[in-house]
């Protein structure tokens, strides 16, 4: 039975009083969130071996796991030979599509999710019950760690279907006993009423849609009095903690960063509790490396590099030391909420998604951070590059607030200068900086596309 399990099989959330800090910290599963580290590894130790076990009924790994002379879950004689395992790539699921990965008999599988495949051959991710169980677990876990209650009213703004956010958070918030909302992503004036109507107090949403939906509450004249929203869950795209804190003040609320990606189920791998003091990984259930990109050696605490994860509770379609493209680092120190569980700085973002402009490396996260922290601009964007002869031509498009065209080209000016200026103090190279009306950039409502590359393919 769960620690906060009764014996009518109730679930709830509990409040444990802290000893020594007077504060009550909101809590799922105590006995696994607090567990002391010795007990932790023993725990994490297990499920490895578990998780060989399935990934060797698998062709790819029983191949790929000779190799390095495992053929027997019994041949890890610690977590540390995990160093020795080969990583895993997205061309291997690739290559392993459809079924290839499926460690299970396809009809114990009770769901996949796959890649959106714009890029190539889709991945896919299989699930059994108990997958999907574990799952609903951890992200119930999350949701309660940022503070949410049975008493919330959620509402969910991302799709659903193959998308894996969609269906995560909603299973994870059902668990909780929360009022859940599948509103699915779009149709921005029928979110509006379904907040006003059903008081909502929870939404999940990528960042640049609740930046496109404060928008809208102003063209509807709702002030965010009239609402009774007071979470937010952000993921699914890069963002900056910029934006984040210009979602906290537009709309009064707390916003919690959340990490995940498909081949990991998605949301639910690692989450912010009530102090925002970074992102707890679940290390029950994943074991994260921080490896560096070029020469794949592991690197130290603190120190930003690749993330690297292993599944340690999926059954269907085990992933060991997958390499995620993801650039974060892991924080020292402990959080005041006592999670035993180490925690991930936001992502800096991915190795493949930096962009080289005239030979200097840019990522997209520090053109938004600068455009966030700038007053006048609104809350869309879009970088654009080009080629001019042998030279790329870096093109930021930015909306800024209405009450700025006032007729006079020396404001704009200004401001357009300003911008230019602060970008390249940060990125080193200085952009072309275009304002624009509000409403008048193209808005996604799934995951943003920020960046339009234009330069030709050769």
């Amino acid at each position: 039975m769960a620690a906060n399990q009764s014996e009518h099989g109730t679930i709830s959330p509990l409040l444990l009083k802290q000893e020594g800090r007077g504060m009550s910290v909101p809590v799922w599963n105590p006995a696994i969130e607090f567990m002391e580290r010795e007990a932790l590894e023993r725990v994490q130790f297990a499920n490895l071996r578990q998780t060989v076990a399935w990934a060797l009924k698998t062709p790819f790994y029983r191949r790929r796991l000779a190799e390095v002379g495992l053929t027997h879950p019994e041949d890890l004689s610690s977590l540390r030979e995990l160093r020795n395992l080969p990583y895993t790539t997205k061309d291997d699921l690739r290559a392993a599509y459809p079924d290839g990965l499926l460690a299970v008999e396809v009809e114990q599988a009770v769901r996949l999710h796959t890649s959106s495949g714009t890029t190539g051959m889709p991945t896919v991710i299989y699930h059994t019950r108990r997958d999907l169980d574990c799952w609903t677990e951890l992200m119930a876990r999350c949701i309660v760690a940022a503070g949410a209650t049975a008493r919330d009213v959620f509402q969910n703004m991302t799709n659903y279907g193959m998308f894996t956010g969609g269906l995560g958070l909603h299973y994870g918030a059902e668990r909780v006993g929360m009022l859940v909302i599948p509103a699915s992503s779009g149709n921005t004036s029928r979110q509006i009423q379904l907040m006003r109507n059903f008081q909502t107090t929870v939404v999940h949403a990528t960042p640049s849609y609740l930046l496109h939906l404060h928008t809208a509450l102003v063209g509807e004249g709702v002030t965010v009095d009239q609402l009774k929203l007071r979470k937010a869950f952000i993921g699914a795209e890069p963002h900056s903690e910029e934006t984040r804190r210009k979602i906290e003040t537009l709309f009064g609320i707390q916003a919690y960063n959340s990490y995940g990606l498909s081949e990991m189920n998605g949301p639910g791998v690692a989450f912010e509790c009530v102090h925002q003091t970074g992102l707890h990984l679940w290390e029950d259930a994943f074991i994260l490396e921080i490896i560096d990109p070029q020469t794949l050696q592991p690197l130290p605490e603190g120190q930003t590099g690749e993330i690297v994860m292993t599944t340690l509770q999926r059954q269907a379609t085990p992933l060991l030391r997958y390499r995620t493209r993801d650039l974060s680092h892991l924080v020292s120190g402990h959080c005041p909420c006592g999670r035993s569980h180490r925690r991930l700085a936001r992502l800096k973002g991915r190795s493949d998604d930096m962009l080289i402009v005239n030979g200097v490396n840019v990522f997209p996260s520090q053109i938004e951070d600068v455009l966030m922290k700038t007053p006048e601009v609104g809350t869309n964007y879009l970088i654009q590059l080009e080629k001019r002869g042998s030279l790329d031509r870096l093109v930021i498009k930015t909306e800024i607030y209405a009450k700025l065209f006032t007729g006079d080209p020396r404001t704009l000016d200004d401001l357009r200068e300003r911008i230019s200026e602060a970008l390249r103090s940060v990125i080193l190279v200085k952009p072309t900086v275009e304002l624009h009306e509000p409403g008048s950039l193209p808005v996604s409502e799934g995951k943003a596309k920020r960046v339009v590359d234009l330069r030709p393919a050769f």
